[in-house]
């Protein structure tokens, strides 16, 4: 199975910007595709990130040690993706989001030994955080509410279709709000580069947030 990782290497998180500055956003992103890479190694498979530019040019660290080959494909995600799914009976082409920064080997084997021609796992709003595609002629669309789109998909090319119930796969990181779910469950880069950069949890009365003054540290 060849596991594909989109990656938007030039602006990533704008929605973040409200917290973060470019080069902190480009930090965090890159500290988040290296979670979903190292968690995507200890399933077995070698991933492939598909990114927009090239790791060492673009703004923000270095990625020289990510475990993972690099291919840069500069146009819009939906194309690019498509241009790598299966186009024969007995291919398997995974798709997995950059910024599932909970993502663990237990939670990403379930959507891959799913039985389906199509396995989504869907992201909250009605997008669509990382799918499994066994059809050669079922192909992707990410604009709008691309989970419904990819189950109409599906059904439309003949494919069967299942989806995969995970919190760790449902939860990718676009808003500030996120960042609480990365500090409160996550236990990799990505918690430990917001950390560095003072971000801590606020709790009032039963609420959880982020702040950057440094908040309850994990322990």
């Amino acid at each position: 199975m060849q596991v594909v990782v989109p990656f938007a290497a030039e602006t990533p998180k704008t929605r973040l910007e409200s917290v973060l500055s470019p080069v902190e956003r480009s930090t965090v992103a890159r500290a988040m595709l290296t979670d979903v890479v190292s968690a995507l190694v200890e399933t077995g498979h070698e991933p492939t990130v598909l990114s927009t530019a090239s790791l060492a040019d673009a703004n923000g660290p270095g990625l020289s040690s990510l475990p993972a080959a690099v291919t840069v494909d500069d146009r819009p995600l939906t194309e690019a993706v498509n241009a790598r799914l299966p186009t024969t009976v007995g291919e398997t082409v995974a798709v997995v989001m950059a910024d599932l920064a909970l993502a663990t080997p237990t939670a990403l084997e379930r959507l891959f030994s799913a039985d389906a021609d199509v396995v989504i796992a869907p992201g909250r709003g009605g997008g669509t955080n990382a799918l499994v595609v066994r059809h050669p002629s079922f192909r992707v669309d990410y604009h709008g509410a691309s989970y419904l789109d990819h189950v109409r998909i599906a059904r439309e090319v003949g494919a069967s279709c299942v989806s995969i119930d995970s919190f760790r796969l449902s939860t990718d990181i676009d808003e500030p709000g996120d960042l609480v779910e990365v500090l409160l469950h996550g236990d990799g880069q990505a918690a430990a580069t917001l950390e560095e950069l003072g971000f801590g949890l606020e709790i009032d009365e039963g609420r959880v947030a982020v702040s950057r003054s440094g908040g309850v540290r994990r322990q």
